[in-house]
C-alpha cells in the first residue's frame, strides 16, 4: 500500500510549553529547532496517521538567557547528556468533528512515558506553489517529575518554585513530500 509522507514546515510551526512559577505567574518557553514527520495511508485521510517529533534541547528559549542556560543544565533537561526530546505516536484516533486523540511515547532525559494529547485538525490546503499542507493544533499536560525535570529549589515558605505540570502546545503545519 502506498503511503503519503509529510514533513513539518518549521517556518509555519511552533512548539511551546508553559509552567507555573512561584504559583503566581506562568513562564512560557519554546523550542526554536525541531523537526518531525507524519505518514498517512492516503493523501486525504489522516486516520491512523503516524507522527514523529524531535526537539533540540539546546534551542530552548524562555526569553531569558540565564534561565535558558539553567534549563539546559543537569538540574533540568541536562542537554549535554540528553540533547533531544523525542515523540513517536502509537495511535491517532478521531473523536468527533476535527478533534482527535494522539497517543505516543515521549522521551525526555532518557525517560520514556506514554502521553495522550488533544489534537484539533485545522484542515488541508494547497499553497501558492501547489504544495499540499495540513495543519494541527496539539495540546497536552505532562508532569515534570515523571521525566526528572526539576531542581531542589523551594520558596522561603517551603513551596515549590515551579509547578509540577508542564502544559504543551504546538501548532504544526506539514507539507506533503509524496506529491
Amino acid at each position: 500500500m502506498a503511503t503519503n509522507n509529510w514533513t513539518i514546515d518549521p517556518a509555519h510551526s511552533e512548539l511551546e510549553f508553559k509552567i507555573r512559577h512561584l504559583v503566581i505567574s506562568t513562564i512560557t518557553g519554546k523550542f526554536r529547532i525541531f523537526s518531525g514527520t507524519m505518514v498517512t495511508a492516503r493523501h486525504d485521510d489522516f486516520g491512523n496517521a503516524i507522527f514523529t517529533l524531535e526537539a533540540d534541547v539546546y534551542s530552548i528559549d524562555t526569553n531569558n538567557r540565564d534561565r535558558d542556560e539553567h534549563l539546559k543544565s543537569p538540574d533540568f533537561f541536562n542537554a549535554d547528556a540528553f540533547p533531544k526530546i523525542e515523540f513517536k505516536s502509537t495511535s491517532f484516533v478521531h473523536v468527533e468533528g476535527d478533534e482527535h486523540k494522539l497517543t505516543g511515547l515521549l522521551t525526555i532525559k532518557g525517560i520514556t512515558k506514554e502521553v495522550v494529547l488533544d489534537v484539533l485538525f485545522g484542515g488541508e490546503a494547497k499553497d501558492g506553489f501547489g504544495i499540499s499542507r495540513a495543519g494541527f493544533e496539539i495540546n497536552g499536560v505532562i508532569n515534570r517529575n515523571d521525566f526528572d525535570i526539576h531542581s531542589a529549589d523551594v520558596t522561603e515558605a517551603g513551596g515549590l518554585v515551579l509547578g509540577e505540570d508542564i502544559r504543551l502546545h504546538a501548532n504544526i503545519q506539514f507539507t506533503n513530500d509524496s506529491e
